[in-house]
Formats: structure tokens, sequence, C-alpha cells
């Protein structure tokens, strides 16, 4: 194979490779006396560098001096490319990431100088921004190796010439990688304690889990039971959904926050899931209340780390027919501890994340949101009114952040954490390829990757028979 051929190949970004093999342009090459000057003038006619190989030097001197134990790099700019070869000769320099948005440049450096080896070790990552996401940006910095040292992240600009032409998008990434950091590390906890909490409520837990089935078994009996999973959130425009929803209850699955479910069950809304994952005995309050026979056939999932008040308050409503089961994300302790048949799924942050991972687990086709606000209404409520701990129970926890509003109108407050619940929500909506998602929730903040519509036309689109849940017994 060329040259060429042979460095296509080694990309590791399926995109890339892609968009590679179709280019049909390639930049003009200008070699000076030493090998090791090469410019390129591009489509416009345009030089990338004024010296290259006095600017070459001047970047490894600067590299050698200041950041040459650095494991992991990223630079947006890939140039002619020798820089990087350079630099890799360092052993302590584990990973280039080079964010480059001219795969025609790629093409034309890929013709002369064979990058195979440092390709195919995956030391050189060659990324077009253009096909980036917030969740592949993510998944990249969630990497082992990369994670460990995200401390040190910079973005070097190659050279001149991608400072000049692509200086908005330069600083878009560089916004956009610093969230994934921030959502990477958040989402491997930020607080020892908290740790150390759950890993505490899980073992005081396990011989409740283990009487009880297991994640692989509520797949087997509910997977494709129903078309339609209505995720109910408790934001302040929850109260104007709730009629709605008592009216098209039976012909949908209700997936219900922990917070939600003493709200719908006094509005007489039975949830057919209701889940919650916090440690704190705070959250286990939302079930310490006595509906008696009303919680028959709703089946409870919480996290394995939930307060044992949770677990307590649950047993009582054994009694009426009501029943829950346990389960665990993958965090290394728990696997560990290998009570795999009871199976393991990626949580979230938020028992919304949690509720739309398992119905998407459960195969349906159409998930819709209510209640997910995401920001303070109006008049600065967090919740809805007649939410259990008052509705302006997080409205002067957190600074206020402007983020767009459902349906673009304009702008609404919101918090720094439901952003980070945002985000991550975003990130699971773009990874489902099975399911539509509805934000039917008529407020709050914009959720990117939904369908915004009125929950009433959701629900005579969606829900026009009856269907009955499958009991599911421990």
């Amino acid at each position: 194979m060329s040259i060429l051929e042979n460095n296509i190949n080694a990309v590791f970004d399926y995109n890339l490779k892609e968009q590679l093999k179709k280019v049909n342009q390639t930049y003009q090459i200008v070699q000076g006396d030493d090998n090791l000057d090469i410019n390129i003038i591009d489509g416009g006619g345009y030089r990338l560098y004024d010296k290259p190989l006095e600017e070459l030097n001047k970047t490894l001197n600067l590299y050698n001096d200041k950041y040459l134990l650095y494991p992991v790099l990223f630079f947006y700019g890939f140039g002619n490319g020798i820089l990087y070869k350079a630099l890799l000769q360092n052993p302590n320099h584990k990973i280039i990431l080079v964010f480059e948005p001219d795969v025609n440049i790629i093409y034309t450096i890929f013709k002369v100088i064979d990058f195979s080896k440092e390709l195919k070790e995956n030391k050189l990552l060659l990324i077009n921004p253009k096909n980036l996401n917030q969740y592949s940006l993510k998944t990249l910095c969630s990497n082992n190796y990369m994670f460990n040292f995200l401390r040190t992240y910079f973005l070097e600009i190659h050279c001149d010439y991608y400072d000049s032409k692509y200086q908005e998008e330069i600083l878009k990434l560089n916004s956009l990688i610093q969230d994934a950091i921030r959502e990477s590390i958040f989402s491997h906890g930020n607080s020892p304690v908290d740790y150390l909490q759950g890993i505490k409520h899980f073992i005081q837990n396990i011989p409740k889990m283990i009487a009880h089935s297991s994640y692989k078994e509520l797949l087997n009996k509910r997977k494709n039971l129903s078309d339609t999973a209505i995720i109910v959130s408790t934001g302040p425009s929850l109260t104007k959904q709730l009629s709605l929803l008592k009216q098209y209850q039976n012909k949908a699955s209700i997936f219900c926050a922990d917070s939600a479910y003493p709200i719908l069950a006094k509005a007489n809304i039975k949830s057919d899931y209701v889940f919650s994952l916090e440690r704190t005995d705070f959250t286990s309050e939302f079930f310490n209340h006595d509906f008696g026979e009303f919680d028959k056939d709703i089946l409870f999932i919480v996290k394995s780390v939930v307060h044992p008040n949770t677990i307590k308050y649950l047993e009582k409503k054994k009694f009426y027919g009501g029943n829950y089961t346990i389960f665990s994300n993958p965090s290394n302790f728990i696997v560990n501890v290998k009570l795999n048949h009871f199976g393991y799924f990626g949580m979230g942050h938020s028992v919304a994340h949690m509720a739309y991972t398992l119905a998407t687990y459960l195969k349906h086709k159409n998930i819709v949101l209510i209640g997910q606000d995401l920001a303070y209404n109006d008049i600065g409520e967090s919740h809805p009114k007649d939410y259990q701990n008052s509705s302006t129970f997080e409205t002067d926890t957190y600074e206020h952040i402007d983020t767009i509003a459902y349906g673009a109108k304009g702008m609404v407050k919101t918090h720094c954490i439901w952003l980070w619940f945002k985000s991550t929500l975003e990130n699971l909506i773009a990874t489902n390829k099975f399911s539509i998602t509805y934000n039917c929730t008529e407020g709050g903040a914009r959720i990117n990757g939904t369908i915004e519509e009125p929950f009433k036309q959701v629900c005579e689109k969606l829900l026009k028979k009856r269907f009955e849940q499958t009991l599911y017994k421990t």
C-alpha cells in the first residue's frame, strides 16, 4: 500500500477516515532546502507558515523547556505534521490530540509523510472538530489515561494561520472541551465523603438487593410491553400537566421521579415505576407516606447506594402489594463485589437520567418528558407548588445563569447543577437511536435533541389505546 493508504487506514476516527477517502483536492506543497522545511498553500492561495523550519524549532524549544513531562497534549491544527513527529520522540508524551478542520491539509501531508506508526499506536489522535459533539468529547475525556491528566489541559494553536482563520471555532471548541472535562470529573464523583457513604449504604442494602429480582429479570419481563414512556419530573411546570397525565395514565408507562411520587399519588395518578438514587435520608422522606392500596403494583426502582431509610419505607409498601428492586451502577467497588447477576447500568446523575436510561433499555419507541424544566419559572420557583419541600426549595441555593428557553422563546434562569443534568440528558438522547424523545414540559430550558410539542398534542398522537402492564413479582 502507498503511504497515503497506510495513513488513512491507521486513523482511529471513523468519520475522519471516511472523509479522507473522499478527498479529491490536494493542496500545494512547497519544499525548502531542508527536509523539514515543508510549507503548504491552501485552496485560497494562503501559506500555512511564514518560515516553517524556524517556527518548528521555536515550538519544539518551548515544549522541551516547559512541557517536557506532559503526558497528554492538545493542539488545534495539523499543519505539516512534523511537529507531532518530533514531539512523539519524547517518551513522556503518550498522547497528542490534534483537531484539524480542513481534511485537505491532512490528505496533502498524508501523501508524503508516514504517520501510520503513531496513528496505529494511538499516540497521535487526529480529529475533525466538525464531527464532534459533547458526547464524543466526554468519551475522549473519560479515557482512563487522559482522565488522569485533565488538569494539565490547554489547547495550543499550531500556528498563526489557524489563529487568524479559525479563531471563533477555536474558542467554541475550547469551551466545549472544558465543559466535557468538567462533566467527566463530576461523573467520577467529586466528594470522597459521598463515595464512602455510598459504599456504606451499598453494603447495608446487599441483603435486600439479593432478596429481590434483578435488573436482568426486569428487562426479560418488561421489555417491549409499551411503546410510550412518560417520564415525570418535578419542575415548576408539572402542575399544569397533571390533569392530562391522569386522563392518559393507562395508555403509557409512567416513569416517576421520587420527588414526584407523592404529588402523583395525591392526584390519584399511579406510576408504573418510581425511581430514587440519592444517598441522603432527606430524599428517603419522599417514600414516608402511607398511600395504602394505591401502591399496589407500583415498582420502586432504587440505586444500591440509597439511604437505608428508603428501603425501610419501601418494605412497608409491600404489605399493600407494592414492590421494589435494587440496582447498581458499574462503579469499581461495586463491580468488584461481583454480584453480577443483579446487573449494572449507568444511571447518570439524576432520577430523570436513571428513568430515561431504563426506558431506553425497555425498548420504548417514544419517550415523553414532562416537568423537566431544569430552570426556574417566571416568579423564581424551582419546583411545583405542591412539592413536598416547598416550591422555592432551590430558589436561592445556587447562582442563577441564563440559558435558552423551551421553544427558543428567549432566555430562562437556571443554575450550574441543572445545566450539568441537562447536558447529561442531551448526551443520553443523542446516543439513543431507538427512541424518539419528546419534550412536553412546555416551559423551562430547551433540551437539545428533543421534539418540543404540547403534551396534549403528543398524547392524542401516540396514546390511542389502553395497555395492561405485566405484573412484576419477586
